[in-house]
């Protein structure tokens, strides 16, 4: 029996090693790889120049995210337009390599690409739109193809257009909904406030969603805490302070978005407090953030306030 599993193993092992089959080499350091590094340096200085002396003249760029099937790429005259383009319209641009990222290049075996390299590389592209305001931090990745009088033949790239979209979109001015400066949801906010204020905390608990989180801009816990755990830090604020009045400041606003639909009240108020410590009257100002579902339940809250205050 153990020598019937050993042959069974040998026929597996010599199954798995004859599906290999080398399709050529993988370079770490590479003339294909130093011209398209160059190329790239120049893309970003603004040296058009330079930049087409690094091209074939059948040089084609593809949007490598593209849908239309009939996408012929841009040919060498546009992507050297675009070097100044970019020059002209971006701030503080850079393309880098990405952290613990190197490219490779490819020397493959079959036939269509003797006699030319592939390069692959993985980069950060990062820039502020000049017009806009609008920050790029984006990875890319891109696959150029090297021929055999060292010039780039084809750039395919791949990134998340969406920085892009939202370039294009500021350029109008664009409504989002609306605000109010009355509205029921701005009264539930008043209405726990209140009820914190004058100790009533199961009242004010039941404005909440019972899966609320609670967000302390002073607290490590970024992603927010439970409802339950809200409950005792409230707790151990009443240990250690008494409220003597909560007081509005300005007036609330209630923002309905049209994006994503969401539903948010911004408030800003004066905590007057007494440490119990020292009785040391403390005037505590606090913006809250509370965004609500749509039966007018806080879904999240956001505190924000000096922490340096209440020491």
């Amino acid at each position: 029996m153990r020598n019937y599993f050993s042959i069974v193993l040998l026929i597996a092992t010599c199954i798995t090693y004859a599906q290999k089959k080398v399709n050529g080499t993988i370079y770490l350091d590479h003339p294909a790889i130093t011209v398209v590094e160059a190329m790239t340096q120049a893309f970003v200085s603004g040296d058009s120049d330079k930049v087409a002396s690094f091209l074939a003249d059948d040089f084609k760029s593809y949007n490598g995210t593209t849908t239309n099937k009939d996408d012929k790429g841009d040919d060498k005259a546009s992507f050297v337009k675009s070097v100044k383009f970019w020059k002209e319209n971006v701030d503080y641009f850079s393309i880098k390599r990405s952290q613990g990222a190197y490219p490779d290049a490819l020397e493959y075996k079959e036939e269509n690409n003797k006699d030319v390299v592939w390069v692959q590389t993985w980069e950060d592209l990062k820039g502020v739109h000049n017009k806009t305001g609008v920050k790029m931090d984006v990875p890319m990745h891109r696959l150029f193809v090297v021929n055999k009088d060292n010039k780039i033949k084809t750039i395919i790239r791949y990134t998340n257009s969406s920085v892009f979209d939202e370039i294009g979109d500021s350029f109008n001015d664009r409504e989002n909904g609306r605000i109010y400066n009355h509205h029921e949801n701005i009264n539930t906010v008043r209405k726990m406030i209140h009820a914190y204020e004058n100790k009533d905390l199961a009242k004010a608990y039941t404005f909440y969603d019972e899966k609320a989180t609670f967000t302390d801009i002073n607290s490590p816990a970024t992603k927010g805490i439970s409802l339950a755990e809200q409950k005792a830090n409230d707790l151990k604020f009443f240990e250690k302070f008494e409220i003597n009045s909560i007081d509005v400041t300005g007036y609330p606003d209630y923002l309905h978005y049209e994006l994503g639909d969401a539903r948010v009240v911004q408030s800003w108020w004066n905590f007057r407090l007494t440490r119990k410590s020292d009785k040391k009257k403390i005037v505590l100002p606090v913006l809250f953030i509370d965004n609500f579902d749509d039966k007018g339940k806080i879904t999240s809250e956001i505190i924000y306030y000096s922490e340096k205050m209440l020491e």
